[in-house]
């Protein structure tokens, strides 16, 4: 017997189908579920932690943000274990390689060259990060609160782009941006291209003239602080973002993505100086950049990063430990028996740092991370676009994300941000997102 349609009448909607209302489900739980003390304790560390706002304001050091917004995370994390904020529900790929990482790299402390070095960076560090990685992911409650910690993630990216860019004069001699807060001009600019598709993403999604306004303005500030860093690594990832939304940004059409490009071209075009495009020119010309010549540039770096490798294939030299082992192991190391210094420098490629601190294990988890964050969030958004136009902001959102890693990865690609807390800040975003699209948990009822 043939089915009868569903004709839409003046009695109600028509009936939407299983996967539809999986995504209007969420959709009606954020309208209600604002803002509470753990998603404000969480905004607070990514604020701290990412945007580094107390170094900018020193007003707020003594308060030690960071600390306490990560200390009440955690303890409400611990006692709101009810409907989406069940630990349980945290469970995927991506967080299975996270938590090995965090334990392989506790296991390269016995065997590393320093096991002081390795031992407090995992106890103070490392192992802070991923906690909070997965309280991140864990308070969030649904599409809206992914969105509010991605709206915070971007503004207070634009803050410290604001204020660098006010409180760094450049001139003659300092034609780029140096000794800033924190990151270096690399990190700045590897940081901005991770923050500017979600800037791209709250332009689009915004229907009020007035914020929508707001995120233009912050992606122009942003823009003006990729240019000033004068960074070749953060052009490159800006290229790579450039290139995955122009072709993989689908729910975005195409006449609007190249509008988009040609506006940002226009502000770096105009706002870059001569001396920016010569520094941009020896990407073409390696052989004329010290990385290419100099025994400390990143070539011969790399190199000795796959001798550590190779010679530590299992652990590693332990974690933390790249700079050690340029300083004692190294083939340079020999020079200080001449008395000739020698630099116990950063690896500048996150995979090479990881591959030499933690093994071929410890890089193949690491690349697992993001791999498996990449590929929970490509599968939301085919899941979402399924689904029809419901489904098209959550497609978007993840999406945006995407671009976020690719950005990431490509700055990384030159810099030694294995451990940045902007990485695993991204990572969570991608896991919140795939537990909140799976649909509402068994007993628990999403409120009208």
């Amino acid at each position: 017997m043939r089915e009868p349609l569903h004709v839409p009448s003046e009695l109600g909607p028509a009936p939407q189908t299983p996967a539809a209302l999986e995504i209007a489900a969420p959709r009606r739980a954020a309208r209600t579920a604002g803002w509470d003390l753990l998603l404000v304790c969480v905004a607070t560390y990514v604020a701290t932690a990412v945007g580094r706002v107390h170094e900018l304001f020193p007003v707020l050091l003594p308060l030690k943000p960071t600390f306490v917004a990560a200390a009440l995370a955690v303890c409400l994390y611990v006692i709101q274990q009810s409907g989406r904020r069940r630990v349980g529900l945290l469970r995927s790929r991506t967080t299975t390689c996270l938590l090995l990482l965090l334990l392989w790299a506790a296991l390269s402390v016995p065997a590393a060259l320093n096991q002081g070095v390795a031992f407090h960076f995992v106890t103070d560090s490392f192992v802070k990060t991923v906690l909070m990685c997965v309280v991140l992911a864990g308070s969030v409650r649904s599409f809206r609160d992914v969105e509010r910690l991605m709206l915070v993630y971007f503004v207070v990216t634009v803050v410290y782009a604001a204020v660098v860019l006010s409180r760094f004069q450049l001139n003659a001699e300092d034609w780029r941006l140096n000794h800033l807060y924190t990151y270096d001009s690399n990190d700045f600019a590897t940081l901005i291209a991770s923050a500017m598709p979600l800037g791209l993403y709250f332009v689009l999604a915004q229907r009020r003239p007035l914020l929508r306004a707001l995120a233009i303005v912050g992606l122009v500030v942003l823009a003006v602080g990729q240019i000033r860093s004068a960074s070749r690594g953060g052009f490159l990832a800006l290229l790579a973002v450039a290139a995955f939304v122009l072709l993989r940004f689908t729910t975005l059409p195409a006449r609007s993505r190249l509008v988009g490009l040609v506006v940002i071209l226009a502000v770096i075009f105009t706002t870059a100086s001569d001396r920016y495009w010569i520094q941009m020119q020896t990407i073409l010309n390696p052989n004329q950049d010290y990385n290419a010549t100099s025994d400390a540039g990143r070539i011969k770096t790399w190199e000795r990063g796959l001798t550590y490798l190779a010679g530590y294939p299992v652990l590693g030299v332990g974690v933390n430990n790249f700079p050690v082992a340029e300083g004692t192991i190294s083939p340079l190391a020999r020079r200080q028996e001449r008395g000739i210094g020698v630099r116990w420098g950063a690896a500048h490629n996150s995979f090479i740092q990881v591959g030499a601190e933690l093994g071929i294990p410890g890089l193949l988890l690491f690349v697992g991370v993001i791999a498996s964050a990449f590929a929970s969030l490509a599968r939301v958004a085919r899941n979402a676009r399924r689904t029809g136009p419901a489904g098209i902001g959550v497609s978007r959102l993840a999406q945006s994300l995407m671009a976020a890693l690719v950005g990431f990865v490509a700055g990384a690609f030159f810099l030694s941000l294995a451990y940045a807390d902007m990485l695993y800040t991204l990572v969570a975003l991608a896991i919140a997102l795939a537990k909140v699209a799976r649909g509402p948990p068994r007993g628990y009822a999403w409120q009208p």
